[in-house]
């Protein structure tokens, strides 16, 4: 007679096998039957969506006034040399992970073919290094400065075009580093039961990332997102202005960001933008508090001294739970 079950078995095996440096193999299991395929596709669609990485989002080149230009002395159009660029990519040293934007400059002078390797330095590095960019003849000089920031999944260029100067051409930004990932259900015998099933995830990346990496990294956005489902009740305000039982860091968080006293220009530039509350601003990063619509230098400067004075810097990560708690409290309180 068969026992009866009170809970579905929880897998315990997990093997890697390394296909090569960017290529990986990962075997889970035993799952329930019908199980792993409930694990494996949400995993697979957020290796794919939502892993971040780097990509070229705009450039400025001297004396070029569009995508459609051509530079003299370089053999190469501005749109294939474009393009050559976006085929290319970039993984950033770790003692810049830190950074969300990067904007370098370039200039190359005499007979030459650009490649991707001439492109790397102290802060980035190019993972093709033989890929060619373009071809300058001796008389020739090419100026260039490229911003590349990190992200996640496809920017179209025309969504990019407001975030960057008039002097750039914005750029689709490919920020996916998982070229690919796929898996497979097999059947496997456990406790005399071959219905059993086991994942094969086949992972590859582009370089950015190391493989198992990106999968980490979907797992726990996986995680963060069932979070939610977890909540108690008592985490759940029920007004906009029931803040009681609330730890006092959540309380600062939650405050007006009239209570750091700014100056005209900065506290208009943030009331226009429709940020009201410090946590806000603590949960943006530095390219997304610079991208406030009309905020100058000075007033970002005044921003960050003022969070500074509050414990905060500017694109700091909060514990998760107390994260996923202010989210949930601005969303009510702006709704």
């Amino acid at each position: 007679m068969k026992s009866i079950k009170i809970r579905p078995y929880i897998p315990e095996r997990l093997e890697i096998d390394e296909v090569s440096p960017n290529h990986i193999r990962l075997h889970a299991y035993p799952f329930e039957p019908n199980f792993a395929v409930t694990v494996a596709h949400p995993i697979r669609r957020l290796l794919l969506s939502c892993c971040v990485g780097y990509a070229p989002t705009a450039i400025k080149i001297d004396g070029v006034a569009h995508e459609f230009d051509s530079v003299r002395g370089v053999a190469e159009d501005v749109a294939p040399f474009i393009s050559n660029l976006k085929n290319l990519n970039f993984k950033i040293n770790d003692d810049f992970k830190k950074q969300d934007k990067f904007e370098l400059d370039y200039e190359f002078d005499g007979q030459m073919e650009l490649l991707g390797k001439h492109l790397s330095n102290e802060i980035i590095s190019v993972i093709d290094a033989d890929s060619h960019l373009a071809s300058i003849n001796a008389e020739a000089k090419l100026k260039f400065s490229l911003i590349i920031q990190k992200g996640i999944g496809y920017v179209p260029s025309e969504d990019i075009r407001e975030s960057v100067g008039s002097d750039y051409i914005p750029l689709d930004a490919y920020f996916t580093p998982v070229k690919k990932a796929v898996y497979e259900i097999q059947n496997v015998l456990h406790e005399s039961n071959p219905n059993f099933e086991k994942i094969v995830f086949d992972i590859e990346t582009n370089g950015q990332v190391e493989p198992m990496d990106a999968f980490k990294e979907a797992v726990g956005i996986m995680h963060s997102q069932m979070s939610v489902f977890g909540a108690e009740l008592s985490d759940v305000p029920t007004s906009n202005n029931r803040l009681n039982d609330d730890s006092p860091e959540l309380k600062t968080l939650l405050s007006s960001v009239e209570i750091l006293n700014l100056e005209h220009r900065p506290s208009n530039c943030l009331q226009k933008s429709n940020i009201k509350y410090i946590g806000e601003l603590v949960l943006m990063n530095e390219s997304e508090l610079k991208n406030i619509k009309n905020l100058g230098k000075r007033s970002f400067d005044e921003i960050t001294q003022k969070l500074a004075e509050l414990g905060y810097n500017v694109g700091q990560e909060l514990p998760n739970d107390l994260a996923i708690t202010l989210n949930k409290r601005l969303a009510k309180l702006k709704a």
